[in-house]
């Protein structure tokens, strides 16, 4: 059975070599298993695409894929389901932390009967930063995406060939993965896994992309618009019964002069409540036009060990 590993690479020259060389070696001790590795350079600053052309050089059962520009992790691994031919796709890091050796365990919990299985950690090995968007990710997912409540995620997943073609269906812009395939199954197991120590250099997610990957959630639920509904509506209805209170007061006590501050705070507070709203809608018809104008979900700018270059729009 051939199972095929994307990877999105990005600034990985001294680990991507490594973690490929481990995989084969984990792939040679498990029986009835083959590997092929879609290896996804998205717009590295350092030698990585150097590293994968060497990589494809000496492995045939490795392709390489170079991006125009840094489009983001989930629209790598987007770009490399596109050229997965395996029964079986796995979704790994470019860093070690998901680590070949627990590659068997991942599998056989695909094999209980799963469309999709996650491997969750114990214990992360995180930066701060980190650990605080995948809380993030877990509450907002449960509630955005429809995530199952007895379901974590992770980036160390594997999925059948029957959700990868259905996942390769999506030509949205700005992709989030997990949203996806919660679209396609809910046949979704967990298995505990170790998670592992980055091996070189630091996470390449900052605030602002941990925000930007958060927003994606857009792209796959209306529940925002429906809270900013609620909002407005608790917010007009507090708005009336201050009003008549404060009439009340007025006709009860006519010396009781009416304050500045309180109406300035009623102000500012309604008048951000608008501006949320606003907002919200904002990122939906912003959505919209990106995606109406063809915004393109990856551009390839080179190939190694591919048989067909093609763009997806």
């Amino acid at each position: 059975m051939l199972v095929s590993i994307v990877i999105p690479c990005y600034n990985s020259e001294k680990s991507i070599a490594r973690v490929v060389e481990m995989t084969m070696e984990q792939f040679d001790r498990m029986e009835g298993y083959t590997c092929e590795f879609v290896l996804v350079n998205d717009n590295s600053h350092d030698d990585t695409y150097g590293q994968i052309r060497k990589l494809a050089e000496k492995y045939s059962n490795v392709k390489g894929i170079c991006l125009m520009r840094n489009f983001g992790q989930h629209n790598a691994i987007m770009c490399g389901l596109n050229y997965t031919t395996g029964d079986y796709i796995m979704g790994m890091d470019d860093d070690m932390q998901t680590h070949p050796s627990q590659i068997p365990k991942i599998i056989a919990k695909l094999e209980e009967g799963y469309d999709l299985a996650y491997g969750i950690y114990k214990t992360h090995k995180n930066g701060a930063l980190k650990n605080f968007s995948s809380w993030l990710n877990k509450v907002s997912s449960r509630i955005l995406l429809g995530r199952p409540k007895n379901i974590a995620s992770s980036n160390f997943w594997i999925i059948t060939r029957a959700v990868r073609d259905e996942a390769v269906k999506y030509t949205g812009f700005n992709p989030y993965v997990d949203g996806i395939f919660y679209r396609i199954t809910d046949r979704i197991g967990n298995v505990e896994i170790e998670h592992h120590k980055r091996e070189f250099g630091s996470s390449n997610y900052t605030l602002k992309k941990l925000l930007k990957l958060w927003m994606a959630y857009l792209n796959y639920s209306v529940i925002p618009l429906r809270i900013a509904t609620v909002l407005g509506g608790f917010a007009s209805a507090a708005g009336i019964i201050l009003a008549i209170i404060v009439v009340i007061r007025k006709l009860v006590h006519p010396e009781i002069l009416m304050g500045w501050a309180s109406l300035m705070s009623a102000m500012v507070f309604f008048f951000g409540l608008v501006l949320l709203v606003i907002g919200i809608i904002g990122e939906y018809v912003g959505k919209a036009v990106m995606s109406l104008s063809n915004t393109p979900q990856f551009i390839i700018r080179d190939t190694v060990n591919v048989a067909e270059k093609r763009e997806k729009k």
